[in-house]
């Protein structure tokens, strides 16, 4: 029998096979045998748990949001959604073959769609919140030494940065706590200030890799499609909003910004705009006053040759180019009308 039908079998019956022992002959005692080396490509089946509480352990092929299909060795069970209560996954996605590190970031073509519930559990913890004494912002990890994406009007005319980001840590139990993680001790790399971002780096508390996201690299959008964004508007850490692409195209002042439906306010700035398979599409930078459903993303392809081409805007504090702040103008004295514009025929 297949070993993934064999697994699936006995999670479900719960019985064990066994085979009688051979009969014993008279001859000299053997050496004992080595034991059998573990095959170093063995895939392990991930854990599916049905509503009707019985369990599936089985490599799964392929998923969307609707629907998982998982390997039976022999068939393909194609299993809906709706009769999944949760999924214990084997192989974290960072293993998959279609995985590749780019410079600072990566990509993953391969990536299934997924609902953003499970999502924001496996990038979750790569979202960070950006203090400075003047407010907040949000961001993200892309690399696991620290460096991490922002909004550079979130630190513009700041150098003391703080980050906030959320571990999580399983219980005794099982279950899945988070660990709050304040990090003082924040660089900037590089600043560009005409497509609003900002490339900084964290450093590492405790020796462990970040957690990173996924940059996409395909620039795959279109009208309709499905995307969510996580950061921490008004200061509400770890807030979820769903929504869809409005328009992949908005021009605004010689760039082109993804707009979307999914709610988008102060303190959302810098943070990670997702497609349904975890990949960020964009950088949440602005939205419209007065409007509803109405915010904007930088799209991911400035965001790639920002970081590709960091060099280039390395921050010096010493530069106005490097972070820097316009005060607003003061107000009108005389609310009158201008003489330059009063009708001298009257």
């Amino acid at each position: 029998m297949n070993i993934a039908l064999a697994t699936v079998a006995l999670v479900l019956s719960g019985a064990v096979a066994s085979e009688p022992a051979p009969t014993a002959t008279p001859t000299a005692p053997a050496a004992p045998a080595a034991p059998a080396a573990a095959p170093s490509n063995a895939v392990r089946g991930d854990t599916i748990a049905l509503t009707d509480g019985s369990k599936i352990v089985a490599p799964i092929i392929k998923e969307n949001r609707e629907t998982i299909w998982l390997d039976l060795g022999h068939t393909v069970l194609e299993l809906p959604r709706t009769r999944i209560d949760a999924i214990t996954r084997a192989v974290q996605q960072e293993e998959s073959e279609g995985a590749k590190s780019t410079d600072l970031f990566r990509s993953n073509n391969s990536l299934p769609e997924r609902t953003p519930k499970e999502l924001s559990k496996q990038f979750g913890e790569g979202v960070i919140m950006v203090s400075t004494p003047g407010g907040l912002g949000s961001g993200f990890i892309i690399h696991p030494d620290g460096f991490a994406i922002t909004n550079a009007h979130v630190i513009q005319g700041e150098t003391k940065l703080r980050a906030t980001m959320f571990r999580q840590s399983s219980t005794a139990g099982g279950a899945v706590d988070l660990r709050r993680e304040v990090i003082e001790d924040v660089e900037i790399i590089a600043v560009n200030d005409h497509v609003d971002l900002a490339l900084i780096k964290l450093k590492p508390q405790d020796g462990k890799p970040f957690p990173t996201v996924y940059i996409e690299n395909t620039d795959d959008l279109a009208p309709g499609q499905e995307v969510f964004a996580i950061g921490a508007p008004l200061g509400l850490e770890r807030t979820l909003s769903t929504g869809v692409v409005a328009t992949k195209a908005r021009s605004f002042e010689g760039m082109s910004y993804i707009q979307t439906t999914a709610q988008i306010n102060p303190g959302n700035s810098g943070g990670p705009l997702f497609n349904i398979r975890g990949e960020v599409i964009g950088v949440t930078n602005m939205k419209i006053p007065l409007g509803e459903g109405i915010g904007f993303a930088i799209p991911a392809r400035y965001v790639r040759d920002f970081i590709r081409n960091r060099d280039a805007f390395a921050y010096d504090k010493n530069t106005p180019n490097s972070g820097h702040k316009y005060f607003a103008p003061p107000g009108r004295s005389d609310f009158g009308t201008p003489d330059a514009l009063k009708d001298t025929n009257n």
